[in-house]
């Protein structure tokens, strides 16, 4: 059984993030949703907020499973018997940080694998950080995040959308 760890902070969760769930879905037979419960960003939505939008927007998809990881990737991986670590990608320059770190992971663990998947052309300039800038100042981020997702930033910015 292929299963692979597809980790990261998503604070929020973006439609970017679920083009490469649904992709690696395709690809192993299970897939973890892995939130990093060591979070260097100054995160908008709590642990636990987090969870809970990943837990709501995969919910039906077949062989998806969410949870928490702290300290290494990599232990966490061999614990749940992962081959495989799934980054996606937007643009050159994040393939250059990411690379840094699938080097790390690899020499910290030889037989764990990142396999990289571009994100989908109309996802490539969404990012969670302007999500959140857009959605704090009320702009429209109707088809960029799950519409549960949407729901729960003007919640939290208690904004109005203005999709005009």
């Amino acid at each position: 059984m292929k299963i692979a760890v597809y980790p990261g902070t998503f604070d929020p969760v973006t439609n970017g993030h679920m083009d490469i769930l649904q992709r690696a879905i395709a690809i192993f037979d299970i897939v973890i949703i892995a939130v990093a419960v060591d979070n260097y960003k100054n995160a908008l939505f709590s642990l636990e907020e987090r969870l809970s939008l990943l837990q709501e927007v995969a919910k039906g998809l077949p062989n998806v499973e969410v949870d928490t990881f702290n300290g290494l990737l990599v232990e966490y991986c061999a614990n749940k018997n992962a081959t495989a670590i799934v980054r996606g990608l937007r643009a050159v320059s994040d393939f250059e940080y990411e690379l840094q770190i699938a080097l790390m992971n690899k020499k910290l663990n030889e037989n764990l694998e990142t396999i990289f998947l571009m994100t989908a052309a109309e996802n490539s300039f969404v990012s969670s950080t302007i999500i959140k800038q857009v959605s704090a100042l009320g702009g429209c981020i109707e088809g960029l995040v799950p519409s549960f997702v949407a729901k729960k930033l003007r919640e939290k910015y208690k904004t109005i959308q203005n999709c005009t």
